[in-house]
């Protein structure tokens, strides 16, 4: 995307800042599709992302392979926490729909062998996989990942991925198949890794919704396999036929016969039943159509309760939470705003002036969203801020010819010294007289450079406004007011700022002061401070500079750096030259009948 907007422009600005984006251009891609499938919770962050030295066969714990089979592995262990209680609880125990054996032609069946395998082949993997380390260093090493992944979820991984189904070959029995299909619930321990890893995504108010929602229906699910498995069990054992399974079969018209094994209603009417009966009592509801009569079943009636009342605490707790958060936003500019109110009110500020000041703070709160970019920055570590500072103002080093020649650590110390301002319609930026003490880039809107009644010049996107820096002795002073057309984004940089970095890096100076076209000038002569400041020819003469050296150690004034003042000349010149540029010759009152209209 850099390389295609730099097309524009010069061939040394492309490669200034592009180059910037090619150092990670061939793990950049990698980095995108790793942290948007990475479900673990020790994602490097990117300035750690340089590839260690491996054992070939070793799997880099941030890859994007890893990451995919991550999100296969969490699909497998899914449909094992759905099926595999069904299975034990109402296949296992109907008869009619199994048999002694096992049917290997049975989708289900090879479903399941097929996910024993990819569990195998994921321990194969995390043996083979990197970790982070206490001291956040990679390990890469074969025998401290094993020694790491044995103390870790090496038990759990090892239960869940025994083939039980494999041990039922040549069985000819009940009892093995009913058993080892109690024993195939052990899968589910994959669960608590899946849960830890999914505590990444607790950020997101809509992903903590969904999480939740699924988690109360897994809940469910399982609670209804267990429900009927209770009422399967009871009912041949009782005296009457009281257990719910049989107040079904006479709701449904189907009896159970004591010959015939598929007799009694259709399994799906048993689980839809079930499930119904568990997600009523777990939203409290219950409508009492499906109730326990035994006391087995009242007991976990009661179990289920308790769990139910955690559970719609919980959920109803993070779902107003969330809401919270969505409306923080709100809740802040509110905030705000009474604070503006409030200041307005003890202070009687005017009425103009009053709706000046709410519609400033209303279109900057909508532009910003309310984030203090200074605030923000000094919690970041200075080279991360110069990476930022490098983002936000890339735009400007990029199409300003002045910067072509710079190099990568200049335009970081650029970046840090360059501060955006945002300018309200009718604000004066400058006034006349005003000390100019900074360096102004427009970035967005227009600006208008009055003198007394006159429109001298109207800027826009890309110009520039000042003083040419380091041309002269002292600091100048503005004759003319500079007043805002519409809402604008400026970068100013201090004066002071500009001269350090020029010093620091010498041989961008001379470029830059040949490359930099000041739009509109605003020194006035007349109103410099110490007089007609006259440009600095020192560096062109050596006499003038022992004497501007000497001048300024008398003055208390320390002389200027010599490859600022090396240049000062072409900035004199170039001043001169671009002060009358963009004369339009309008009048004052012409300006705001525009401005009405």
């Amino acid at each position: 995307i850099f390389c295609c907007e730099f097309k524009g422009t010069d061939l040394n600005a492309s490669k200034l800042v592009a180059g910037i984006v090619e150092s990670n251009m061939s793990s950049g891609f990698a980095y995108f599709l790793s942290q948007m499938l990475s479900l673990g919770s020790e994602t490097l962050p990117e300035y750690k992302l340089q590839s260690p030295r491996v054992h070939s066969c070793t799997i880099l714990h941030y890859s994007p392979f890893k990451a995919v089979w991550d999100w296969f592995i969490l699909v497998l262990v899914i449909y094992t926490a759905i099926f595999t209680p069904y299975v034990a609880a109402f296949l296992l125990n109907d008869e009619g729909k199994r048999k002694s054996r096992l049917d290997y032609a049975d989708p289900l069946t090879i479903i399941d062998i097929v996910v024993d395998i990819m569990f195998i082949v994921d321990i194969l993997i995390n043996f083979r996989t990197t970790y982070v380390n206490k001291n956040d260093e990679v390990v890469s090493h074969p025998g401290r990942i094993a020694v790491h992944y044995f103390k870790g979820w090496f038990l759990i991984d090892v239960v869940a991925a025994i083939p039980f189904d494999l041990l039922l070959w040549g069985s000819e029995t009940d009892e093995p198949t009913t058993l080892i299909g109690l024993l195939k619930t052990a899968r589910l321990l994959r669960l608590v890794r899946v849960a830890r890893k999914l505590d990444r995504y607790s950020e997101y108010g809509a992903a903590v919704l969904l999480l939740l929602m699924a988690t109360f229906a897994l809940i469910a699910h399982w609670l209804a396999c267990i429900w009927y498995a209770i009422g399967n069990i009871e009912r041949p054992n009782l005296p009457q036929p009281i257990g719910w399974l049989d107040q079904l079969a006479d709701q449904t018209q189907q009896q159970y016969k004591t010959n015939e094994s598929g007799s009694g209603p259709s399994l799906k009417s048993k689980y839809i039943t079930a499930l119904y009966f568990t997600f009523s009592s777990l939203t409290s509801v219950g409508f009492g159509n499906v109730s326990p009569n035994t006391n087995m079943e009242k007991v976990f009636s009661i179990c289920v309760m308790l769990i139910g009342s955690l559970m719609y605490a919980s959920i109803f707790g993070n779902v107003s939470a969330i809401i919270q958060r969505l409306y923080s936003g709100t809740a802040r500019y509110h905030t705000q705003m009474l604070r503006v109110r409030e200041f307005i009110r003890f202070h009687q500020i005017p009425n103009p002036l009053r709706q000046r000041l709410e519609e400033y703070f209303q279109h900057a709160w909508s532009y910003t969203n309310g984030i203090d970019m200074n605030l923000v920055l000094k919690g970041f570590p200075e080279c991360l801020q110069a990476d930022i500072c490098l983002h936000l103002n890339r735009n400007l080093l990029r199409n300003c010819p002045a910067f072509r020649e710079a190099s990568p650590g200049c335009l970081r110390t650029l970046s840090l010294k360059f501060k955006s301002t945002h300018v309200p319609p009718g604000d004066i930026l400058v006034h006349r007289g005003d000390i100019l003490s900074a360096l102004y880039f427009v970035a967005r809107g227009s600006i208008e450079i009055l003198k007394e009644d006159t429109v001298l010049a109207i800027l826009g996107k890309d110009d520039i406004f000042g003083e040419m820096p380091c041309a002269y002795e002292t600091v100048g002073k503005s004759r003319c007011n500079v007043r805002a057309l519409t809402y604008c984004d400026l970068h100013k940089i201090q004066r002071e700022d500009l001269i350090e970095t020029l010093e620091m890096y010498p041989g961008f100076a001379e470029n830059f002061v040949r490359n930099l076209e000041i739009t509109f000038d605003l020194r006035d002569e007349e109103l410099s401070l110490s007089g007609p400041a006259t440009p600095r020819k020192q560096s062109f003469d050596t006499s003038g500079q022992q004497n501007c050296d000497a001048s300024s150690r008398s003055s208390g004034k320390s002389a200027p750096q010599s490859p600022v003042t090396a240049v000062a000349r072409m900035m004199a010149e170039a001043a001169r030259s671009q002060g009358s540029r963009l004369l339009l010759g309008m009048s004052t009152s012409s300006q705001k009948q525009q401005q009405e209209q």
